[in-house]
Parts: C-alpha cells; sequence; structure tokens
C-alpha cells in the first residue's frame, strides 16, 4: 500500500468514527428525553381516578358559598358579555361609529361613503343582498368589504342595525 492510501484510510476511520460517536449520542439524548416525558394516561383510568376521588356529597358553605356562587355567576356573565362587540347594542350610530366610519367616511378600500350616488345601485340590489355582504363579506370592483366589518364579535342583528343606520343617514 502507499503511503497515501494509508492516510486516507485513516482519515476515513476518523470521520466512520467521529459519525458512530455522534449517533450514539444522540440515542442517548432520544433515549433521555423519551423517559423524562411522562407517558399518556388513558381517558378510561382517569375517570376510574376521578370517581375514586369524588366526594360522597355536596358541601354546604353557608352564607360565604352563596356569595362566591354569585360572585363567579356575575363574572361569567360579564365576561360572556365582554365576548360581545359593544356590549351587544343594537344601536347602529354605535357600531357605525366605532366600526364602519374608519372607512366608511374616508372611502378607505373603495368603501362607498355616505352619500347617494355611491349607494343608489347597492340599495338598487336589496336589502337581504346588502345585508349579506356585509355579514359574509363581499369582494367586488369598486373595493373589498370584510366579513362583519372585521370585527368578528358583530352579531347578525348587530351588522344589519349598521347597514340599516347607514342607509338611513345617506346625504
Amino acid at each position: 500500500m502507499r503511503n497515501y492510501d494509508l492516510d486516507f484510510l485513516k482519515k476515513f476511520s476518523l470521520v466512520i468514527l467521529f459519525l458512530m460517536l455522534v449517533t450514539a449520542g444522540l440515542i442517548g439524548v432520544a433515549a433521555w428525553l423519551h423517559r423524562a416525558i411522562p407517558a399518556e394516561v388513558p381517558d378510561a383510568v382517569v375517570q376510574q381516578q376521578l370517581d375514586r376521588i369524588a366526594p360522597a356529597g355536596d358541601v354546604y358553605a353557608g352564607a360565604t358559598g352563596a356569595a362566591a356562587q354569585a360572585a363567579a355567576s356575575a363574572a361569567e356573565a360579564a365576561a360572556a358579555a365582554s365576548r360581545v362587540a359593544y356590549g351587544g347594542t343594537t344601536d347602529g350610530s354605535v357600531i357605525y361609529q366605532n366600526l364602519c366610519a374608519g372607512c366608511h367616511t374616508s372611502g378607505a378600500g373603495g368603501a362607498p361613503t355616505l352619500d347617494r350616488a355611491h349607494w343608489d345601485a347597492r340599495i338598487a340590489q336589496g336589502e337581504d343582498t346588502m345585508d349579506r355582504h356585509a355579514i359574509e363579506g363581499f369582494t367586488g370592483a369598486a373595493g373589498v368589504m370584510p366579513p362583519r366589518g372585521g370585527n368578528p364579535a358583530l352579531s347578525d342583528e348587530q351588522v344589519i342595525a349598521a347597514v340599516d343606520w347607514m342607509i338611513e343617514n345617506l346625504k
């Protein structure tokens, strides 16, 4: 064998040894991670544990417990109200001022401003079509109307109230 063949075999052997060490290290890390993550417990076993530790009866906490329940109910009602846009109001002017005016005052994104010239063709399509476009969104040649004016927390009734207010207040 020539000298450069021996040199190649030494370097090749070192590369293979290095790759074997990296592989062994990765296998070790994988085994450690596998032991570190707890096994998933089946739902039936969890339910058996919950049934086993469940209390035998309800506990009466007197006036303190009633106050805590009332406070929890009030907090849940407040949380539910906060998930509805603008407190659930169906006053079209409030919704228009807080949401719609951003585009319909300046005409941003091709939004029609509150003048008859922009609305006559839309009114001719019918109220149901305008309400559907406001609720579901619409992309036309003139511009884009995002669904619910871009606020998904608006109810259908709130969107319709805002559209009705806009039609009633055309110049």
